[in-house]
């Protein structure tokens, strides 16, 4: 049997499967040929890589890197988007510390991750019946669509990562359903796109299980393998748990605890938007970043899509519509969605759903045409195909009036690919067309990105570590950074300018420094009002007064509750601060090269952040460290009339506190800082703090429900197998639909 379960041999789909490999390696060369930088930007160079780093170091020291708890409201890893449970992330982790480029690492990275994409969208065609060739044009396709391209290759990772897997899911799930495979590599799949720890993907997993389920039922009219399919998709979502239960029980700490339905324009699209998919200049007309027109073709999919419509044969296509209609189902709830609301709880930007409609509609094109596609040239067919065009134009001038010249060139360039890729279907074969028409989206991907302007998101990080390292001052110890991104100008954002001085976002971890100040898309309510720090790391102009200011419970600073053991100002945003007397117990230090950018304070008596463990302050208590690492300490206490113990660790969800054996309660400063009352008469005693991702042994019960559930499941499914192959009579489910030749 195929791997896409068609009647076509081995060697075709495995030759067009190699073809699409090709095919997106040579998308990512007419990308990189348009801009060097296009996979390093925005998210990736100021989060994902710099943390892919970090995370591979301490992976390669042996440590599994839950919490890092100097990072404070950015170093709880099990809820951050650091794929701590997938595998292929971990790999992604531990590689990363052996390149210096960071802009070629996370270019590989993206590139493999976008051949699984496409090969899994190639699978998911073959499922539904299409011809090799077709299956290989949608799957080279779909990396170079609008949204997805710009977006979610470009700045996204995750949502790039669990797209990957979800689409092999959707492949495995119509197998499976259909009697083709087992229920294992449909549990695999799924369980990766679950475990990225990104909501998105995991929501439009769900989504996709439950429109296939209702498609292949109405396809089928059978309860039996519907449920199979809906019973491996709960165990996956079970063994996934260990990924996503610390997240739901820490979301009343985070940014992410709302779960309000709200409405707002930003990123939601009009259908009149996304179904403009096939014109290469289109500059939709909602509400982002660049105001109400965007310079990008974010809804683009592919310039074949829908002039193709015009050579389906309908009639023929209507007897397909029960086998095809989870795509249809699948597509049109993720269109509905684009359009609104802009939040759902923690799902905002609905716009981040594009690349599942281009997924949808390039499968359901791709399979149409493949199995009732007609190249005849006849005056009808035609006429609809420029009709179509004259819609798409009709729609892109009315986005974007300014650049009507551009508008007519795309039109021009569709017209003319179209008519070569007809002659090609009929004077050498559809296969040699389909060729052809992937051909051709090189050179319109480069075009795009070559003309695209500079995204305000960019952070231009410099693309070497080493660079970074060579010019950043070697500071040791715990830095708080007191600066804002927002002050920058193009003219600030390079290594010989504030990156050799400021730490934005992650760019401290791919310097190897422990700096409080890190991005963080999760975030950690209180502690950032405390010091009004925002998700890159930047501080507002009170937060040197309130790092300095006393907690009133404990009257202590709360630089000392954290033990910082320096303090970095942004000199833009604190212009006059060097000439204030610096706050009692430290003073200012110069490192001469570095003062246009940050006046510095150090601690006048040294560090304090290893000083005696994690305890950063006392009340009528005696407390020594015996041993202490980032996320357990042990401790002697002592109190005569009872006190109270603070440690320099954020209060997340999980710490356990035990008194010479005897739990005790934990409670929280200002709800920040982890404490601990210690009773009167207390003489010695052991304290052990402990922490642990808040419902571990729940994951791990359903990781094990998960794995022995689907191994059940596929020995019923061989069993099923060895029992139609010892009956001649037993009725065995056809590997898949007769195809219809293409008509040409």
């Amino acid at each position: 049997m195929s791997i896409g379960g068609d009647t076509e041999s081995k060697r075709r789909v495995r030759w067009w499967g190699a073809a699409t490999i090709a095919g997106v390696i040579a998308g990512y060369v007419a990308v990189l040929l348009g801009d060097p930088r296009h996979y390093y930007t925005d998210d990736t160079e100021a989060q994902y890589a710099p943390m892919w780093v970090a995370l591979g170091k301490r992976l390669r020291d042996g440590e599994f890197p839950w919490l890092i708890p100097h990072e404070w409201m950015a170093g709880n890893y099990t809820i951050e988007e650091a794929g701590l449970y997938n595998p292929p992330q971990l790999l992604v982790h531990f590689l990363a510390p052996s390149f210096d480029n960071l802009a070629l690492y996370a270019t590989l990275a993206k590139l493999a991750f976008s051949i699984i994409a496409a090969l899994g969208v190639y699978r998911i065609c073959l499922a539904y019946g299409a011809r090799t060739h077709w299956a290989a044009v949608a799957g080279i396709a779909f990396p170079l669509s609008g949204w997805f391209l710009f977006f979610d290759q470009a700045s996204w990772m995750t949502c790039l990562t669990a797209t990957a897997w979800m689409v092999h899911a959707w492949a495995s799930a119509v197998r499976y359903v259909r009697g083709r495979s087992g229920p294992i590599s449909l549990f695999v799949y799924l369980y990766l796109a679950l475990t990225v720890q990104y909501a998105f993907p995991a929501v439009e997993s769900g989504l996709l299980m439950a429109t296939v389920a209702a498609g292949e039922y109405f396809h089928r009219r059978q309860w039996r393998p519907v449920l199979n399919l809906m019973l491996v998709s709960a165990l996956a979502a079970s063994a996934a748990l260990i990924a996503n239960l610390p997240g739901l029980l820490s979301s009343q700490y985070t940014w992410r605890g709302n779960a309000r339905i709200s409405n707002d324009p930003f990123l939601t699209v009009p259908w009149s938007e996304s179904l403009n998919a096939s014109l290469p200049s289109t500059t939709p007309a909602f509400t982002a970043w660049w105001g109400h027109v965007q310079p990008l073709p974010m809804v683009y999919i592919a310039w074949f899509l829908i002039p193709a419509l015009a050579f389906i044969d309908w009639r023929a296509a209507a007897k397909s519509a029960r086998e095809l209609s989870s795509v249809a189902l699948f597509a049109t709830a993720v269109l509905m969605w684009t359009a609104g609301p802009g939040a759902i709880g923690p799902l905002r930007w609905p716009a981040r759903v594009l690349p599942m409609v281009a997924l949808a509609l390039l499968v359901l094109v791709c399979v149409l045409l493949s199995r009732h596609g007609t190249f005849a040239i006849t005056k009808q067919r035609v006429g609809a195909a420029a009709c179509l065009i004259g819609l798409l134009f009709i729609r892109s001038f009315s986005a974007a009036p300014l650049i009507v010249v551009r508008h007519l060139v795309a039109v021009t360039a569709v017209l003319a690919l179209g008519a070569v890729a007809l002659w090609l279907a009929r004077r050498h074969g559809v296969a040699v067309a389909c060729g052809f028409i992937a051909v051709a989206m090189f050179p319109i991907a480069y075009t795009q990105v070559a003309i695209a302007p500079s995204t305000p998101m960019s952070y231009n990080f410099p693309v070497k570590r080493s660079t970074m390292t060579a010019a950043f001052p070697d500071f040791d110890g715990v830095t708080l950074q007191l600066a804002d991104r927002a002050i920058l100008g193009p003219e600030d954002r390079d290594i010989t300018a504030a990156y050799g001085s400021l730490a934005i976002g992650n760019y401290a971890k791919a310097l190897g420094l422990n700096y409080v100040n890190a991005y963080t898309p999760i975030g950690h309510a209180p502690f950032a009002g405390q010091l009004c720090l925002a998700w890159d790391g930047s501080a507002c102009p009170d937060a040197f007064r309130r790092a300095f200011s006393v907690e009133p419970s404990t009257g202590a600073q709360l630089v000392d509750l954290m033990k910082v053991d320096r303090v970095v100002l942004h000199r833009a945003q604190y212009p006059d601060a060097r000439n204030q007397p610096a706050p009692t117990g430290w003073k200012w230090v110069d490192y001469p090269g570095h003062e246009r950018y940050i006046w510095v304070l150090e601690r006048e008596s040294g560090p304090v952040s290893t000083a005696n463990g994690l305890v950063s302050h006392t009340t009528d208590v005696t407390a020594t460290s015996r041993a202490s690492d980032e996320a357990a300490a042990r401790l002697r206490v002592s109190s005569t009339d009872g006190g109270r113990i603070v440690f320099a660790r954020l209060y997340w969800p999980g710490y356990r506190i035990t008194l010479n054996g005897e739990e005790i309660p934990i409670s929280a400063v200002a709800k920040t800082f982890v404490a601990v009352d210690i009773p009167a008469g207390t003489t010695d005693g052991l304290l052990e703090l402990t922490w642990r991702p808040p419902g571990w042994r729940a994951g791990v019960i359903g990781a094990i429900v998960g794995v022995a559930g689907t191994g059940l499941l596929h020995w019923a499914y061989l069993r099923g197998r060895r029992r139609e192959s010892e009956d001649p009579v037993a009725e065995v489910l056809p590997e898949q639909p007769e195809l219809e030749p293409a008509r040409v």
